[in-house]
């Protein structure tokens, strides 16, 4: 039987990304819960595991060779998974290209972008002072916009991101993507987005993946201190 895979995790759209590829492969896991709000994320133990101070990270006791091997970047231990696995990543070259390319799409594009659009929409005006700022407001609720067009064109004649199979992409973009009316989004004009967003919800390793430790989650509404964890930048 496979040891049980490290994952250390906060319910955040990030978060969701590797718990529900846990689930969609079921592989066994151990849940570490790095409090974000808490600083769990600076711990010099963590540290050694993702130097950049960001959640999730893995720890796989059966690595390659056999070996344990710790990764951070939720993209990177997403393609790990599903090399370990042979599944969700293509069953032909060009089917992996489509994965890999909507993934590294995500990454650059559709979570900083809708990670700041809900930080300036949602968190800066209950910052204390209060952060209000209408351009970086409208800069970032556009962009996410922007996107999800190029989502929607995309999926108007495939029934999923990189073509009619399910796949990592899949999972890397929906925590994002059905966090939409947070983002400040009108999806009226998007049908094939909004009939993809509740497709891939209605999976239950999805269900799983988004329900775990979800009594965590907090609202917008947080402290100065867990602002200044949140927010610093160093």
């Amino acid at each position: 039987m496979t040891d049980a895979i490290d994952l250390y995790y906060w319910p955040t759209p990030n978060g969701w990304k590797i718990s529900i590829a846990l689930e969609e492969m079921g592989l066994p896991y151990d849940l570490h819960l790095i409090d974000i709000t808490a600083g769990d994320q600076f711990d010099p133990e963590f540290l050694k595991i993702a130097p950049n101070n960001r959640m999730p990270a893995i720890t796989d006791p059966n690595g390659p060779d056999g070996a344990p091997i710790s990764i951070f970047e939720s993209g990177a231990i997403l393609q790990y998974l599903a090399r370990k696995t042979g599944r969700f990543c293509g069953a032909t070259e060009r089917e992996r290209i489509a994965v890999d390319q909507w993934l590294m799409w995500q990454m650059g594009g559709v979570g900083p972008m809708a990670g700041q659009a809900h930080h300036f929409l949602l968190y800066a005006p209950l910052m204390d002072p209060p952060q209000d700022l209408p351009y970086a407001k409208g800069r970032y609720r556009a962009e996410v916009g922007r996107l999800y067009g190029v989502l929607d064109r995309q999926l108007a004649d495939r029934e999923f991101v990189a073509g009619d199979f399910y796949s990592i992409a899949d999972m890397a973009i929906w925590p994002w993507a059905h966090l939409w009316k947070r983002q400040e989004q009108d999806i009226s004009d998007k049908p094939h987005f909004a009939r993809w967003v509740e497709t891939v919800g209605q999976r239950d390793a999805v269900q799983r993946g988004r329900a775990l430790a979800l009594e965590k989650r907090g609202g917008v509404q947080v402290s100065k201190d867990a602002q200044g964890l949140l927010f610093k930048s160093k």
